[in-house]
């Protein structure tokens, strides 16, 4: 493929999976990574590189926007990000020691797993009243936020605190060692271990995982898995992307884009699955 075509179809895809990762909280790997591989025949570690890349832009173009508009938790995202870095550094470095044919089977078990919480927890948007954690109380973490979609001022106290953490730490395992974000993970142990509202769970998730790409950003360049000729058209892409998603999540409905993207990720989860396999 020409070069000036093959990076502005890349750039193209970028915006795409930024759109996606704004509006989920997913950091737009989940779907960089199967459209570079699948449809560029890029290697697949080039691809994670890349992934990682457009994972701290989708941070950069839609956290600040979150921020603004109070519906991210940093209190929250800060003290979750301990043990998500932790969990990053660790995933770096596994990824390494593995064949590219099983990082394709993880990615597509990975995505096909995702779309059970996707099911289950459809139809729900804000939680159902409960008593706070210990640790809500102690660190500040309850907050409340303006939901333009309902017009309605909404008030929540986190749950389960260590749990969530606990949970947090696979997700940045996740997230070094497949260059995801990892942020289905992320918006899974907010939303159902910790019990924040979808919306602010999204939020939250966005803003934390440029910083778990981050931890993991070095040892991909250290180890030359970094390729500027995709990475850097995915990252410009990626950062529009982005900041289209942000206006669009503001007013959109979770339940109806999680149906919609349902059949999506089942798809690619299959596709990744049986290439890895090489069916």
């Amino acid at each position: 493929m020409n070069p000036l075509v093959f990076v502005a179809a890349v750039a193209v895809i970028g915006v795409g999976a930024g759109i996606a990762g704004a509006l989920f909280g997913l950091g737009g790997g989940i779907f960089l990574v199967p459209a570079l591989t699948l449809l560029f025949h890029v290697n697949i570690k080039y691809a994670i590189g890349a992934s990682i890349v457009s994972v701290i832009a989708t941070s950069s173009g839609a956290a600040a926007a979150y921020v603004r508009d109070r519906l991210t938790n940093v209190r929250v995202g800060m003290l979750l990000e301990i043990a998500t870095v932790t969990g990053a550094l660790s995933g770096a470095y596994l990824t390494g020691l593995l064949a590219p044919r099983w990082l394709y089977v993880i990615f597509g078990t990975l995505l096909l797993y995702s779309i059970v919480p996707m099911v289950v927890r459809r139809g729900i948007d804000l939680p159902p009243p409960g008593p706070a954690d210990p640790l809500t109380v102690r660190l500040g973490l309850a907050g409340v936020y303006h939901d333009a979609a309902t017009g309605r001022e909404v008030a929540y106290a986190p749950r389960r605190v260590s749990a969530g953490a606990g949970m947090m730490y696979v997700a940045g395992l996740i997230s070094g060692l497949l260059g995801i974000g990892s942020g289905i993970f992320k918006v899974l142990a907010m939303d159902v271990v910790m019990r924040l509202p979808l919306k602010v769970s999204t939020a939250t998730s966005n803003f934390m995982i440029g910083v778990t790409a981050a931890a993991s950003a070095s040892v991909y360049f250290a180890r030359g898995d970094i390729n500027p000729l995709v990475a850097a058209p995915v990252a410009l892409g990626v950062l529009g992307g982005a900041w289209i998603g942000t206006r669009l999540m503001l007013r959109a409905h979770p339940q109806t884009l999680r149906v919609l993207f349902i059949p999506i990720l089942a798809y690619i989860g299959v596709t990744m699955i049986v290439r890895g396999l090489g069916l």
